[in-house]
């Protein structure tokens, strides 16, 4: 036990030795550039050509403003930020959404006016207020944080706050964030605060481009507190890297409150925890909640749950949930669920994906692509294929893809294609139409091989079949009678056929069939084997006659001295048939006409 609790906490120290503190941003479109002059241009189309010029989009609510209203905007080498404040003066917030600048109603302007500021030694203490500018009223639920240090307080009925931070700080900078108000700092040094208005924030220019999916998820929002969604919402694009991190559950966190804004090298939960990611190793009791990307390997006795996307591998009691894109391994006991593309692994009683899948399935109910297949699915019941399907469907009861199926479906039960452009193997195969091969009991086409045909051959004088599938491949139904005295015999049988090739007036075509040959009692099996070569001549649209040679090969259990019912044929295979491992042999004919 000594041994490997020291073999653990060597991992975890070498792993935070390993890993320095570092912020990580990508680039913003607010902070891009654009050079443009224009005259009487409506501020809709303006908008367009900004984005345009800068590579992004602009969203937004079209009550946000007139977008008729005629601006002119002669700028050079001005960031988009600064051409955005010229236009809108103010009563519009930007926030970033990877390749979209999001425009949000911000009439409202606050400041933060400081109460009580106490310095001690490796102690400092700031109490005060969040008041809105313009009517003097306080503000309550407006999130008050320093980044640097990753600690934060949400305001009050009274908009109060209270923050205290330990060990020693030239400077303390504080910033309010709340939906609907621009975004405000002010920096303290000692006892001495300069207003917001004196105070230039180095990383306003910076997004991360953070899409809080995991809030779309019910039992996330279950999960965690109304003080942390409320913390997202007023601070959603904020993130910093952090080599370890410790919870209890998310609201008891070695992070505390900004945990949702923190990507750690190591995460360490007791009952559950909530980060903004994980580039390393997460480990739970129960459960993980990840707002952003989760890398390498994600560990929880029942629920993993990523807005991101997964690299690596992620395991779960119960069930995995990732917002966006898995890489690798997903592994869990009852349900995994990626809401955009996979490229590896799943496991689990069920596997659903929204997007495109490479990769293998293995799943003991059912698996689901609801985008492209290019891989392997596997399952107990039902795999389901949306889009295109390249690649193999193994399933004890069905398989099923909506569009191209291009590789194997292969089932106990039955398979559908909408188009059919592989091989089906199974009891029945079903789709709309084929160029490929369907092998079963029962193949239909719905806009393919649907034949009658009706004829007569050297042992049974009325014959009926049904045949359907494709030219490659098409399956036989066929019952017969022989109308002669003395000589009666009924039959039903299977087989598959192939045309080899089909002009617009003559083809040619093989078939292999087998027939139960009923005699007036059912004692013994009696089966008639038959390779049929068929000429065929298409007199007009919808009717055809065929005809050809048939080699017979009669296979039966009844003793050499087995006497037939009264009125039916005793002997089936004609006096120059040959021996063949014991069986009847003999070269036969064949002929009818043929519908549809």
């Amino acid at each position: 036990m000594k041994k490997s609790l020291f073999i653990l906490l060597l991992l975890i120290s070498t792993i935070c030795i390993a890993q320095t503190s570092v912020v990580n941003y990508n680039q913003s479109n607010l902070a891009k550039r654009v050079t443009m002059d224009i005259k009487a241009e409506k501020i809709g189309l303006v908008l367009q050509k900004i984005g345009k010029a800068g590579g992004f989009y602009f969203t937004y609510n079209g009550a946000l403003f007139a977008r008729d209203s005629i601006v002119n905007i002669n700028v050079r080498n001005k960031p988009v930020r600064e051409i955005l404040d010229e236009l809108f003066n103010g009563t519009v917030d930007y926030k970033e959404n990877e390749e979209y600048i999001i425009l949000r109603y911000a009439v409202n302007h606050f400041s933060i006016e400081a109460e009580s500021i106490v310095t001690a030694e490796n102690l400092y203490s700031i109490t005060g207020r969040v008041v809105d500018i313009q009517t003097g009223k306080r503000v309550k639920n407006a999130s008050v944080y320093e980044k640097r240090l990753l600690q934060s307080a949400l305001t009050d009925e009274e908009g109060f706050f209270s923050l205290k931070f330990k060990g020693e700080h030239s400077g303390i900078v504080l910033t309010a964030s709340k939906e609907t108000y621009r975004d405000t700092s002010i920096i303290f040094l000692s006892s001495i605060d300069i207003k917001p208005e004196g105070y230039d924030d180095p990383d306003k220019e910076k997004g991360t481009f953070m899409s809080n999916m995991l809030d779309n998820f019910k039992i996330g929002r279950w999960l965690t507190s109304s003080k942390q969604r409320i913390q997202n919402m007023n601070i959603p694009n904020f993130l910093t890297n952090m080599p370890l991190q410790a919870s209890l559950t998310p609201g008891l966190s070695s992070r505390g409150s900004m945990s949702g804004s923190v990507v750690n090298k190591f995460s360490l939960n007791l009952v559950g925890g909530y980060t903004a990611g994980v580039d390393g190793l997460e480990m739970a009791g129960v459960f993980n909640l990840n707002k952003a990307d989760v890398r390498y390997v994600q560990v929880a006795g029942v629920l993993n749950m990523v807005g991101g996307s997964t690299e690596g591998v992620q395991m779960a009691g119960v069930f995995n949930v990732v917002g966006k894109d898995a890489n690798g391994a997903q592994l869990s006991a009852v349900y995994n669920h990626v809401k955009g593309n996979v490229n590896g692994i799943q496991m689990s009683t069920i596997n659903y994906v929204n997007g495109f899948t490479e990769g293998l399935q293995l799943s003991a109910v059912s698996n689901t692509v609801n985008g492209n297949l290019r891989g392997f699915q596997m399952t107990g019941i039902l795999n389901a294929v949306r889009k295109e399907s390249n690649g193999m469907q193994i399933s004890a009861v069905g398989n099923v893809a909506l569009k191209d199926m291009r590789g194997v479906q292969f089932s106990g039960l039955f398979n559908y294609a909408k188009h059919n452009k592989g091989l089906q193997l199974g009891l029945i195969n079903l789709a709309d139409t084929s160029t490929g091969v369907s092998l079963g009991l029962i193949n239909i086409v719905k806009h393919g091989y649907h034949k009658l045909s009706v004829s007569s051959n050297d042992l049974i004088n009325a014959n009926v079949s049904f045949k359907s599938g494709n030219a490659n491949l098409y399956t036989i139904f066929m019952l017969g009678k022989n109308f002669v005295d003395n000589e009666n015999i009924e039959t039903f049988g299977l087989g598959l056929g192939h045309d080899f090739f089909a002009g617009r007036r003559f083809s040619l075509s093989t078939e292999l069939t087998a027939q139960q040959l009923h005699l007036g009692r059912w004692d013994y099996a009696n089966i008639l084997n038959k390779f049929h070569l068929n000429f065929q001549l298409r007199l007009f649209k919808g009717f055809s006659v065929y005809g050809g040679p048939v080699f017979n090969y009669y296979v039966t259990e009844a003793p050499n001295d087995y006497v037939v019912a009264s009125g039916y044929k005793s002997q089936i295979a004609p006096s120059n048939s040959k021996k063949i491992n014991g069986n009847k042999a003999w070269l036969g004919w064949s002929a009818g006409f043929t519908l549809f």
